[in-house]
């Protein structure tokens, strides 16, 4: 934030400085001591470049002056009626000011018409902002003020994509030295990024996520009524009926299979139909991580009302009915959710698992940490559970600053490795903790452990290339790790989005937006889509400032 002026106008010091064109506090003290004067004084030369002193008042009359300093004294005029709040007499001054001043002299013509945008600024006159900034900017196209006060009033008027290709020429123009464009740049993001997300999600395609995906998403459920057909299949031996070939399917990993096998089953008759229950349950789960979310909620909230379904069935169906009100940005409803099942069942460790994530999702560590305790309570051999506890304390020592905790915290990690050595979630967590404090050696020693203990997660390999990145600058074997990723898992998002943020880094910002555009169509969710197209948003201006400016390239990585 900007502090406000000390000496008692209603505006902050940076206001002041762009309408009045001066710099510095000396600037800005000569211009409030001489307002606050009866009689304003002003120096200047007449067409002979002798001095004469006279009131801003009468010399406007003066035959001797010259048009543009004739112009420069309305402009005075209109910077001292701004400064006293007085917005439509500045304009009027302005006015004058510009019609007065000589075509030619392009750089003061594009001064009083970026003033008078500032007047009009702070009437909210925005239209009227963004044509005078325009303006100024066709007499002086690099002209920095002009551009920012552009990109606010397109900001204000919720014309997005403007705003963000004014503030990144500003960002660019300013050596990406100036925090106040780089937040504004940042927000202007966020904004615009989530207004394409929205978009999107109304005609996105539906696409099943990759088979690790899926892989990881099922194992963090140890009381899934549905997997335990997995193990033991007795009951499903003639497997000529939908529910049995939904579990054949699950199997052999033929995910593609499974929601229509299920509707097969749901559809029989009652009689036929002797798992209609786990065969909708299963069918909202894939329709849930397809991204076909009507269609998952129907299915999950037709379990949850039927109090004939077993208690397993309905807790199962309203932690995955949690998830889905968390991607749909509904964080309250999924808290709600999860009450609603600890009525039923106090002692499911899923239940305390699940809301762990949630609550580590929104930020709330203590809750998380205390959740996923109570999980491990109830299942001490739960190692993900473990993993993801100490994950949540390692999060809370560090935004409390507590180094005993942290130190203490990293022990358990240690040990954690050693008590569940085939958990590569335990690995891949510690990694990132010694990652965050620029342990990098520790670090990708305990990432290529994961590797070893799942060679088919292309998320670690990933984390793995960033890791490079951060530790040595090594693009090369970041790309390399990533290309590995991708030959696992061709559908890994987050494979996408580091290359192309590499590819920024290169300069390479068509290739960057290819990528990012990749990554899009794998996204889950409307959150992951905003971020996403935050990072192409970010490329597609950069590429046409650049190109504007004659600049190879300028590396603009925002934290969106």
């Amino acid at each position: 934030m900007v502090s406000s002026s000390t000496t008692g106008t209603p505006f902050p010091k940076w206001q002041i400085a762009i309408a009045l064109g001066t710099t510095g506090a000396i600037g800005l003290g000569y211009w409030y001591l001489k307002n606050t004067k009866n009689s304003r004084k002003t120096k200047i030369t007449d067409v002979n470049g002798k001095s004469i002193t006279t009131s801003a008042s009468n010399v406007t009359t003066d035959e001797n002056l010259t048009p543009l300093k004739r112009a420069q004294l309305h402009k005075t005029d209109g910077n001292n009626s701004f400064v006293a709040g007085k917005y439509d007499e500045a304009i009027s001054h302005y006015n004058k000011a510009i019609e007065t001043c000589p075509k030619e002299k392009k750089i003061d013509l594009a001064t009083f018409y970026q003033n008078r945008a500032a007047a009009y600024e702070q009437l909210k006159k925005w239209s009227a902002v963004k044509e005078d900034s325009t303006r100024a900017l066709e007499l002086n196209p690099t002209y920095i003020k002009a551009l920012y006060r552009r990109a606010k009033a397109c900001e204000a008027t919720n014309d997005l994509v403007q705003a963000l290709e004014d503030i990144t020429e500003v960002c660019i123009l300013e050596k990406f030295n100036n925090q106040t464009t780089l937040y504004m740049a940042d927000r202007v993001l966020r904004q615009l990024g989530a207004k394409h997300a929205k978009e999107a999600m109304k005609s996105r395609k539906p696409i099943m996520p990759s088979k690790h995906f899926i892989k990881v998403y099922f194992s963090t459920f140890t009381e899934d009524p549905v997997l335990k057909y997995l193990k033991d299949d007795g009951k499903l031996k003639d497997g000529t009926h939908g529910f049995a070939r939904a579990i054949a399917a699950m199997k052999k990993q033929s995910y593609d299979d499974i929601i229509s096998a299920c509707t097969e089953e749901i559809d029989s008759s009652e009689s036929e139909a002797q798992f209609k229950l786990e065969s909708q349950l299963l069918r909202g789960t894939f329709y849930l991580l397809v991204g076909r979310h009507q269609d998952a909620l129907t299915d999950l909230q037709a379990i949850i009302d039927n109090k004939e379904a077993e208690v397993k069935l309905r807790v199962n169906a309203l932690i995955k009915m949690a998830a889905l009100n968390m991607q749909l940005e509904n964080s309250n409803q999924s808290m709600v959710n999860f009450e609603e099942a600890f009525k039923l069942d106090a002692s499911n460790c899923d239940l305390f698992h699940h809301r762990a994530q949630v609550n580590l999702l929104l930020g709330n560590l203590t809750a998380a940490r205390d959740d996923f305790q109570k999980a491990v309570d109830i299942n001490p051999n739960y190692a993900v559970a473990h993993a993801q506890k100490c994950y949540a304390e390692y999060r809370q020592a560090v935004g409390n600053m507590d180094v005993e905790k942290l130190q203490s915290v990293m022990l358990d990690f240690e040990k954690l490795t050693k008590k569940f050595p085939d958990c590569c979630e335990c690995y891949a967590l510690y990694a990132q903790a010694l990652t965050d404090q620029q342990k990098y050696e520790d670090a990708d020693q305990f990432f290529q452990r994961t590797i070893e203990a799942d060679p088919d997660n292309p998320t670690v390999y990933v984390q793995r290339a960033v890791l490079q990145l951060q530790w040595n600058s090594d693009m090369d074997k970041s790309i390399q790790l990533i290309h590995k990723a991708l030959e696992i898992d061709e559908k890994c998002e987050y494979a996408y989005e580091a290359l192309g943020t590499i590819e920024i880094q290169r300069g390479n910002l068509s290739k960057a937006i290819e990528l990012f555009e990749k990554a899009l169509v794998l996204a889950k969710n409307e959150t992951e889509m905003t971020h996403l197209f935050s990072l192409k948003d970010a490329a597609v201006a950069q590429q046409k400032i650049s190109e504007k400016l004659g600049l190879e390239h300028s590396a603009f990585v925002l934290n969106s």
